[in-house]
């Protein structure tokens, strides 16, 4: 990751720097270099002349400046020329490029202590000690956005996201698999539950429309403390799993809209075929033709309106007073009745939810 830090850097200073400039590892080898061509050349004896010398050395018509004189580097910076000015310009390179290096290290320490979190791969009691070690506030208001990549492809989730949101000391983009990155993001404390839906809606659109990918985004709940990142996490899961059971049409899910079907989801799979029976004893849900599924469907979508739904289907008012009467004799459930139309939503659901569960 150093490489491409340092190259972006370097290629950056290209058009201000009259002179190639670039990094050498610990092996001598030029990892960046504002002349592509040279990236891959060995440079060697570099090293050992810094060892045995203060912090910079002349070689070949070339700088050389160690990144971090302090203490031992792996890295060394080097600006073609002999002359005061290539040392000068050896030292701006190295304070810019180890300041750089800094900050990437202290984010990816931060990143790699967030995922630990998340996964619940560290104790409680040292989450306090260590978000102290690395200045990480513990009491500010997070949120787990977890971003599902949809099919085979050749991106990359976490280089797709990392661009999406770079460089914020606030933000942090984690791989949790192949196909699956999480963006833990810090909110106002008085935030807007739109503001939220907004950002997954862009995280959407903007990968739907630069690499031709869809995305599923289960969105937590806001946490007031940095313990509970894990929950908020374990919430953006269940509201992906829950999504593609009773919200199929809807790529981003939030898990505290997620209503009733978080309920079912949670309930065991005997107690709910017994909820089934229990409901249906006149007659078995599979009694139901799809005609009538699609009437019961869209009686429920136009709030038990018999007159909104009949326009919205096309059909008599009385063709949907008999199709109605027809599930009540089924099923001996009146859907016009409020209670009994709520028990035959919530047993449709449970209907959906075994269903699912038996495709696994």
């Amino acid at each position: 990751m150093s490489n491409r830090l340092f190259q972006g850097i370097i290629y950056q200073m290209k058009d201000a720097v009259d002179r190639v400039i670039g990094v050498i590892d610990d092996s001598g080898i030029v990892i960046s270099c504002s002349e592509l061509g040279r990236i891959g050349e060995a440079r060697q004896g570099v090293r050992e002349e810094l060892n045995y010398t203060s912090d910079v050395v002349i070689i070949g018509g070339y700088t050389y400046r160690a990144l971090n004189t302090a203490t031992k580097s792996e890295y060394i910076v080097f600006v073609e020329g002999e002359d005061k000015q290539a040392e000068k310009m050896s030292l701006i390179l190295s304070i810019a490029l180890m300041n750089i290096k800094n900050l990437y290290d202290d984010k990816h320490d931060k990143s790699s202590f967030i995922k630990n979190i998340i996964l619940d791969n560290i104790l409680p009691g040292d989450i306090y000690a260590k978000s102290k070690e690395l200045h990480l506030a513990g009491d500010v208001s997070r949120i787990v956005f977890l971003i599902k990549f949809n099919g085979k492809n050749d991106i990359i989730p976490y280089d797709v996201m990392q661009n999406m949101f770079p460089g914020k000391n606030k933000d942090y983009v984690i791989t949790v698999g192949e196909h699956d990155s999480v963006l833990v993001k810090e909110v106002r404390p008085n935030y807007d539950i739109r503001e939220i839906e907004e950002i997954a809606k862009g995280i959407s659109d903007t990968i739907s429309a630069e690499f031709y990918t869809k995305v599923s985004i289960g969105i937590g709940s806001v946490v007031n403390n940095i313990k509970d990142l894990a929950r908020s996490y374990k919430e953006a899961q269940v509201a992906l799993e829950v999504g593609k059971v009773f919200d199929t049409e809807k790529d981003i899910i939030s898990y505290d809209n997620l209503g009733i079907g978080r309920l079912i989801y949670q309930l065991p799979s005997t107690l709910c075929e017994m909820f089934l029976q229990e409901v249906f004893k006149k007659g078995p849900l599979e009694s139901l033709d799809k005609e009538t599924l699609m009437t019961i469907q869209a009686f429920f979508e136009n709030n038990l309106n018999v007159s909104e739904t009949s326009r919205k289907l096309f059909v008599h008012r009385n063709t949907l007073v008999y199709r109605l009467e027809k599930i009540r004799k089924l099923t001996g459930l009146d859907l016009r009745e409020f209670e009994h139309a709520i028990t035959f939503k919530v047993a449709l659901m449970v209907k959906k939810y075994l269903s699912s569960k038996s495709m696994k």
